[in-house]
């Protein structure tokens, strides 16, 4: 079970609002988030409401402005706790749209899919097993993206258009 708690101001000041689940839109409950401390667990972040735009992982710890630490311009809106995988981690990836293309099965990390597959894009991935963060630079750098357990046809629809994604980690045992 996770535990995050959103602050209107930096250094943990002002109002506030505990999650223990995923909220799809925070506004009704704060009117700005600038600083948050997650007591357990770990939990993907997002600038816009319904878990789209850009996102950011964040494990147990405290984050007293991470808006500028992050480069976070229009602050929270939207978070998704990750709930522990424990067992095997699958995921196929595909160089174009609509699982087309090269296809590629991971089931460890991997920090360079041009260098280790020739694939020069993943434009779309069909996660099996376990929860991926997925980076737009090789060795886990960069914007990044979560996938869970399901079918994603393309990552424009997350809100993340014009990303190509060039490596992949599995979310163990390190929040």
């Amino acid at each position: 079970m996770g535990k995050i708690i959103f602050y209107e101001e930096r250094n943990f000041q002002g109002r506030s609002y505990e999650c223990m689940s995923d909220c799809a839109d925070m506004s009704s409950y704060l009117s700005r988030c600038q600083s948050c401390r997650v007591e357990s667990g770990c939990f993907m972040v997002y600038e816009r409401p319904n878990f789209m735009g850009n996102q950011y992982f964040l494990r147990r710890g405290e984050y007293s402005d991470y808006m500028s630490m992050m480069g976070m311009s229009a602050g929270i809106r939207s978070c998704r706790m990750i709930p522990m995988h424990r067992g095997q981690f699958r995921m196929r990836i595909y160089e174009r749209e609509n699982f087309s293309g090269q296809m590629n099965e991971l089931t460890d990390n991997c920090d360079n899919i041009q260098d280790r597959y020739r694939m020069s894009d993943c434009l779309s991935s069909q996660v099996m097993d376990g929860h991926w963060l997925l980076y737009e630079q090789p060795h886990f750098r960069g914007r990044m993206i979560y996938l869970r357990p399901g079918e994603y046809r393309s990552f424009r629809d997350l809100g993340v258009s014009g990303m190509r994604f060039m490596s992949m980690r599995r979310i163990m045992d390190m929040c």
